[in-house]
C-alpha cells in the first residue's frame, strides 16, 4: 500500500516501487509515516480545527507555505497530507541535491499538467534554505504567476535564511518537537499496528519502557520509532511466541538521549540565551543544564568560555570584580587538561557565576556612547589637557600654561580634590552603582564623594 494513499490519478505522483513485501525492509519510522491529517499527531496550534492551516487544508485552497522546524517535526509528511487531500499535481526537489535546472524541469512539467486542467502544481523544495538567493530568486515568478504553489521544508530560521521576497509570498508555519507524550501514543499506535507498524509481532513491554524511548527521543518521533522496532526484532521470542523488551533492551536500542541542538542554527541562540537567562537568574541546576545541553550537542567549549567571560563583565560587574578573573583562571586550566577533566572546570566557572551577586553597572558604557553619538565628543578641558603640549603652545603665545591649574589628587587629602574632568557643556552623569556584593562598598565611597560636589 502507499505510504500517502493512492495517487495513481494524480500527475507528478511517483508509484511505490517494489512489492508490499518490500516495503517490510523499510524502516518503522517511515512506514508509520501519516497519510492524512486524521493521522497526524502533534503540531495542534497550526493543525486544530479553525487554525489557518486547518482551514486552508480543508477548504482546499492552498497558497504557497514555509514549514520551518527541528528535523522529524512533520515537515514533509505534512506536504504529502496536503497534496492528498487537494487531488493537486505533486513535485518534489531537494535542495541539497537539486538546483535552478531541476527547477527548470518541473516548471516545463507544471505547464503540461495547466493543460490538462490542474490550474497549479505543488512543489515540495526540502532543505530550501540551502538554496543560494539567485535559486530562490528563480522560484518567485512561477509563484507570482500562480504556476506553482510551494511548500518549503527548513530547520533553519527563515527570517535568516530565506530571501524577503519569497517570504513575503509564503505562509510561515512553525513545527514544534514532538512532546512526550505524544511520542508515546505513536510507539503505542506502531504496536497495535499489523499492516505498517509491527502490531504483527506478539509483544510485550514492560511498564515504563515507551516513556523512556520517548523521553530519550527528545521529540524525535523517527528516532522512537526506529529504537522501538530495534528493541522488538532484536528480541528473540520466548517459548510462547512473545518478544518480552524489558528497560535494558529499551535502553540498549535507544542508547544515549539524543540532543536536539545545531552550532549553526536557531538551537544554537536558544540554549545559548537559556543558559545566559539561567546564570543571570541565579539558577545554578539549569545554567548547568543549558551548557551541558549544548556541549552535548557539539558546542565548541571556547564558545561557552567566551560567553561566561561576557557574562562577568556585563551582569556581574563590579559586585564580584573576581568572577572576570576566575572564568580567565578555568579557561586557562581547560586548554591546559582538555576533556573529559575539562568538565569540572566549565562547571566550576558556570556555578561561580550563576551565585555571584549581580550587577548591570558596566552598561553605561553605551548610554556614553548614545551621548556621543547625540552630541559629539566635546573639547577637553584645558587644565586637562597635555601639559607638555600646553607648555610649547604657552611659550610660543607667551600665555600661562592652562595645565598649571590641574589639581594632582594625590597632593590633597583623601587622595582626591573637588575637579571638572568632563567637558563643561557636559553636566550629566550615566553611571549608577548597584548594591550587591563589592559594588555596595563602592557605591558608598562615589556617595560620598558625589555630596562633596554638591
Amino acid at each position: 500500500m502507499d505510504l500517502f494513499g493512492d495517487q495513481s490519478e494524480k500527475p507528478g505522483k511517483q508509484q511505490p516501487s517494489g512489492s508490499p513485501s518490500s516495503k517490510s525492509h523499510q524502516p518503522l519510522g517511515t512506514r508509520m509515516r501519516p497519510r492524512t491529517l486524521a493521522e497526524f499527531a502533534g503540531q495542534s496550534h497550526i493543525l486544530e480545527e479553525g487554525k489557518l492551516l486547518y482551514r486552508a487544508i480543508a477548504s482546499k485552497r492552498i497558497s504557497s507555505m514555509i514549514f520551518y522546524g527541528p528535523p522529524s517535526s512533520g515537515k514533509t509528511t505534512l506536504a504529502h497530507i496536503i497534496s492528498n487531500d487537494t487531488n493537486l499535481p505533486f513535485e518534489s526537489l531537494n535542495a541539497v541535491l537539486d538546483g535552478v535546472k531541476e527547477l527548470r524541469g518541473v516548471v516545463d512539467k507544471a505547464e503540461q499538467y495547466q493543460k490538462m486542467g490542474h490550474p497549479t502544481t505543488i512543489l515540495f523544495v526540502d532543505e530550501i534554505h540551502r538554496w543560494n538567493k539567485a535559486q530562490q530568486d528563480a522560484l518567485l515568478p512561477h509563484i507570482e504567476s500562480g504556476l506553482l504553489t510551494l511548500i518549503g521544508a527548513t530547520t533553519e530560521n527563515p527570517f535568516y535564511s530565506l530571501v524577503g521576497p519569497l517570504l513575503s509570498r509564503c505562509q510561515l508555519f512553525e513545527l514544534n518537537p514532538f512532546d512526550q507524550q505524544e511520542v508515546t501514543a505513536l510507539l503505542e499506535r506502531a504496536l497495535n499496528d499489523s499492516e505498517r507498524g509491527i502490531g504483527a509481532h506478539s509483544v510485550q513491554v514492560d511498564d515504563g519502557v515507551l516513556n523512556l524511548i520517548a523521553q530519550k527521543a527528545s521529540g524525535d518521533i523517527r528516532h522512537a520509532l526506529n529504537a522501538l522496532e530495534m528493541a522488538v526484532l532484536s528480541t528473540d521470542e520466548n517459548a510462547d511466541g512473545v518478544r518480552h523488551i524489558t528497560r535494558e533492551i529499551a535502553e540498549q536500542s535507544i542508547q544515549s538521549r539524543k540532543v536536539r541542538y545545531d552550532r549553526g542554527g536557531d538551537e544554537h541562540y536558544h540554549y545559548a540565551s537559556a543558559f545566559i537567562k539561567s546564570l543571570r537568574g541565579s539558577d545554578p541546576d539549569a545554567a548547568l543544564y543549558w551548557m551541558s545541553a549544548m556541549l552535548q550537542g557539539g558546542e565548541d567549549p571556547m564558545f561557552i568560555f567566551r560567553r561566561m567571560y561576557i557574562f562577568a563583565s556585563e551582569d556581574i560587574g563590579l559586585a564580584d570584580s573576581q568572577a572576570l578573573t576566575f572564568v580567565h583562571s578555568a579557561q586557562m586550566a581547560f586548554e591546559r587538561c582538555g576533556m573529559p577533566e575539562g568538565w569540572y572546570f566549565l562547571s566550576h566557572a558556570c556555578l561561580y557565576l550563576s551565585l555571584a551577586p549581580k550587577s548591570n553597572s558596566t552598561g553605561a558604557v553605551f548610554q556614553v556612547q548614545q551621548e556621543l553619538e547625540n552630541s559629539g565628543v566635546q573639547p577637553v578641558p584645558e587644565h586637562l589637557k597635555d601639559k607638555t603640549a600646553n607648555a610649547l603652545e604657552a611659550s610660543y603665545t607667551g600665555s600661562e600654561n592652562p595645565s598649571d591649574d590641574y589639581k594632582y589628587p594625590h597632593n590633597y587629602d583623601g587622595n582626591w580634590v573637588q575637579q571638572q574632568y568632563l567637558p563643561e557643556s557636559v553636566k550629566q552623569t550615566w553611571y549608577e552603582p548597584g548594591k550587591e556584593g563589592k559594588e555596595s562598598e563602592l557605591s558608598e565611597r562615589l556617595k560620598r564623594l558625589r555630596e562633596k560636589l554638591s
